[in-house]
């Protein structure tokens, strides 16, 4: 049985698609971008600052279906430069101080709404 998770915590899809989805036991959660969902706008900043708004994004998320970051087993990151890997790397790693999840990380050509980074994650209880 499939399960639709929104929360206005995070900001709502741009497109025809849903925040996250519930399929068992998983979670799939639709790739964040730096959208602050108070103001619908990119946050100000460079990769530090999208990475820390994605990652609340999912947080909230995570939350909404009963979910923590110790239950993710997967991300994947998609950056809009290679060079911006070791700064989005460093905040991501504060949400996973141990247990990490497997993680796959490329450079795209372009991203929605032109931001740096945008992550898309599973988890599993």
């Amino acid at each position: 049985m499939k399960e639709i998770i929104n929360t206005n915590k995070a900001p709502g899809a741009i497109g025809p698609y849903s925040q996250a989805v519930k399929a068992g036991n998983t979670l799939y959660i639709s790739g964040q971008v730096p959208v602050n969902p108070a103001t619908s706008k990119v946050v100000e900043g460079g990769i530090v600052e999208q990475t820390e708004q994605v990652m609340q994004n999912i947080s909230a998320i995570l939350e909404e279906a009963g979910y923590s970051f110790s239950d993710v087993v997967k991300s994947t990151c998609l950056l809009s430069d290679m060079s911006s890997f070791a700064a989005m790397n460093e905040v991501y790693g504060k949400y996973y101080p141990e247990n990490q999840p497997a993680r796959a990380a490329f450079a795209v050509k372009e991203l929605p709404l032109s931001v740096l980074v945008e992550i898309e994650t599973i988890a599993v209880k």
